[in-house]
């Protein structure tokens, strides 16, 4: 990659971010942000990794740990252009978890295995966490764990558990809890009825309130 090419890819990045994220003003100030910092970083260690430097690699992607706040991308990780990560604190990316573009996730998320006593069992070089496609978008604390695959467009819900496949352009929401208003008598009304809808082949209560994206 040529330095002008170089400078137009970074400044992309920048660019990226100030429009994913409307508290950031300027390229300046997206300099700043979690997601800059944890992917030029995985950018670094993941070129150290393909060329067989694999505890300078490990060194960058704890750096990079430390001054994200808990963003930890393993070097072996395969991520597309446009990735967005917003605020970061407790982000883990497995090391053979492969990340299509213009993806978002958010804070704690985990892309990970299914444990050691499963991934001992597998042959050698097979993958072992998630693969998202494009423009999939995965909200807070959601966890996906194993060889699973993420359809394009799809939208993981906040606190979501993902163990199976996904279809491109689904919604896999976790339930959420329904306040059960009081009156000023004590008498619980009644909540509205809460609809079924099928979200990548199970059922999810509540669904067509959760917001399009």
């Amino acid at each position: 990659m040529t330095p002008r090419a170089l400078l137009r890819r970074l400044a992309a990045d920048l660019d990226m971010v100030m429009d994913r994220d409307p508290s950031i003003l300027s390229r300046s100030e997206a300099l700043l942000h979690p997601t800059v910092i944890a992917t030029w970083g995985h950018r670094v260690s993941h070129l150290l990794h393909l060329r067989g430097h694999r505890r300078g690699a490990r060194l960058v992607m704890v750096l990079a740990r430390l001054l994200t706040g808990g963003i930890e991308i393993h070097p072996g990780a395969t991520i597309g252009r446009g990735f967005f990560i917003d605020h970061g604190a407790g982000v883990v990316v497995g090391e053979t978890a492969v990340i299509g573009d213009d993806v978002t996730i958010f804070h704690q998320v985990t892309l990970g295995a299914v444990g050691w006593w499963h991934d001992n069992q597998r042959p050698e070089g097979s993958r072992r966490h998630p693969k998202l496609g494009d423009r999939v978008v995965v909200g807070a604390n959601a966890t996906l764990l194993g060889p699973i695959t993420v359809g394009h467009d799809s939208v993981v819900g906040a606190q979501a558990l993902v163990i199976r496949d996904v279809p491109a352009d689904s919604r896999v929401l976790a339930p959420f809890s329904i306040p059960n208003v009081r009156s000023t008598r004590g008498v619980a009304k009644a909540a509205r009825p809460r609809q079924s809808v099928v979200v990548a082949g199970q059922k999810h209560k509540g669904a067509a309130v959760f917001p399009s994206w």
